[in-house]
C-alpha cells in the first residue's frame, strides 16, 4: 500500500484539502511573503492539522523599492506575514537573505543587461533563493514539505510528480518555475494551483486575514518606482554611456544613452525619424555598445539555442510541444531537441536572456534561458 503522502493522493482535480490531508499531523514550512496567497496557504495548512512553520525572507532593505505599493518581500510584507502567523497561532521566522538575494538576483539582473540580454529575475529568485536556500532551510526545520502560494499544480504522472499550469489562466505562474527540478518538486506542494484568485481572496476573508484585500505584487520587487533603468544604473553605473544605433548593415542612424535601456522587439524610445517603415530593436551588440534597429520582418526567429536547461520529462529528443518565449506571450508550436527549439512558424520579439518554457498540454516539460536566436 502506498504511503499516505504518496503521489497517488494527487490528481488533476485535487483541491487544497486533498493536497494537505496527507500532511495532517506533520510539520510543514510555508513560504510566507506577506501577500494574500501565501497567507491563505498557511491558514489552510493549519486547518488541515499540519504543524505549520511560516518562513519569511527579508530580501532587501525597506527603502524606496520596499515601500512601493504592490511590491513584494518588503518591510511592510514582513509585518503582514507576522500578523497572519499570530492570528493563526503558528510559528514564524524571518530570515535575512539580503546578501544572497543581491548576489544571485539583483547583481545577476544588471549583469544580464550588460551582456545585451533581457533577464527574468523572478526565475532566478525561484531557482536560487526560494527553491534552493529556502527549501534547504525548511528541511533544517524538520519540515516534510515546503508549501508556497504559487498558482501551479503538482500532479501525479506515471513516472512521478509533474508540474502543470495553474487552473486560473490569468494567474498561472508556471513560466517562472521552469527551473524547478524533479527533486525539488518531490518536496514542494502548491495548494492554490487549482483555484481562481477570487476563490483565494474569499478564503482569506473567511479566515479573517488582514491581507484579504491586499493588492497583488506587481513588476519587479526590487525596482523602485517600476524604473528598471535606474536600478541597473545604480548597480552597474558604467552602462550609462552613449553609443550608436545602427541599421542591419552597420550604418549609424541614431544614438542611445545605454544599451540597458533597450530590449529586442522594442519600438518606443529609438527616436529615429525619416524611415520608410517603423523600426524595432532587432539586436543588442554589447561588445561594441551598439543597438541594432530594423524593420519588423528582421525580428523573425526560426529557432533558439538554450542554456541552463532543466527537463522534467524523460528528455527524449525531438519532442513536439508548445513553447512560451515571454511570460505574457501565447504559446507557439515547435520541436525541442537537445539545446535547440525550432518553431513551426517564425516568432517575433524573442530576446536572449528570456526563458523558453516548453509545455505538452498543461504539463511543463522544462525549459532554459535563450542564449541565441536564429533566423533560419
Amino acid at each position: 500500500m502506498p504511503a499516505p503522502d504518496s503521489l497517488s493522493t494527487l490528481d488533476a482535480a485535487a483541491g487544497p484539502a486533498a493536497i494537505l490531508a496527507p500532511l495532517a499531523g506533520r510539520r510543514v514550512a510555508v513560504a510566507m511573503s506577506g501577500g494574500v496567497d501565501s497567507s491563505v496557504v498557511a491558514a489552510l495548512a493549519a486547518d488541515a492539522g499540519c504543524d505549520v512553520v511560516g518562513v519569511t525572507l527579508q530580501l532587501y532593505d525597506s527603502g524606496a523599492a520596499a515601500a512601493r505599493p504592490g511590491a513584494c518581500c518588503a518591510g511592510a510584507d514582513i509585518r503582514d506575514a507576522r500578523a497572519v502567523a499570530d492570528r493563526l497561532g503558528i510559528a514564524h521566522y524571518v530570515v535575512d537573505m539580503e546578501a544572497r538575494f543581491r548576489a544571485a538576483v539583483m547583481t545577476a539582473f544588471a549583469d544580464s543587461y550588460s551582456r545585451g540580454q533581457t533577464p527574468v529575475p523572478c526565475v532566478e529568485c525561484n531557482k536560487t533563493v526560494k527553491f534552493t536556500d529556502l527549501l534547504a532551510l525548511a528541511r533544517e526545520l524538520g519540515a516534510e514539505a515546503l508549501l508556497t502560494g504559487h498558482y501551479v499544480q503538482r500532479i501525479a504522472g506515471p513516472a512521478g510528480a509533474e508540474l502543470h499550469r495553474g487552473a486560473d489562466p490569468g494567474k498561472d505562474q508556471s513560466y517562472f518555475l521552469w527551473a524547478t527540478t524533479a527533486a525539488q518538486l518531490d518536496y514542494l506542494r502548491f495548494p492554490l494551483g487549482g483555484l481562481a484568485k477570487r476563490e483565494v481572496r474569499a478564503l482569506a476573508e473567511r479566515h479573517g486575514l488582514s491581507v484579504a484585500a491586499k493588492p497583488d505584487s506587481q513588476d519587479i520587487c526590487f525596482v523602485a518606482g517600476g524604473d528598471y533603468v535606474d536600478t541597473v544604473e545604480r548597480l552597474r553605473p558604467e552602462l550609462a554611456r552613449p553609443g550608436a544605433i545602427v541599421d542591419p548593415a552597420g550604418r549609424e542612424i541614431g544614438r542611445h544613452g545605454g544599451i540597458h535601456r533597450f530590449t529586442v522587439g522594442q519600438r518606443r524610445g529609438l527616436d529615429i525619424g525619416g524611415q520608410a517603415e517603423p523600426l524595432y530593436v532587432i539586436a543588442i551588440d554589447a561588445a561594441n555598445n551598439r543597438v541594432v534597429a530594423g524593420p519588423r520582418a528582421a525580428l523573425a526567429v526560426a529557432a533558439v539555442r538554450l542554456e541552463g536547461i532543466n527537463r522534467l520529462d524523460d528528455g527524449h529528443a525531438g519532442v513536439a510541444a508548445m513553447i512560451k518565449v515571454r511570460s505574457m506571450a501565447a504559446p507557439a508550436a515547435g520541436r525541442w531537441s537537445g539545446d535547440e527549439i525550432v518553431f513551426d512558424e517564425p516568432q517575433f520579439g524573442v530576446a536572449p536572456g528570456q526563458a523558453a518554457v516548453v509545455y505538452a498540454g498543461s504539463r511543463l516539460l522544462g525549459g532554459g534561458t535563450i542564449a541565441a536566436t536564429s533566423r533560419g
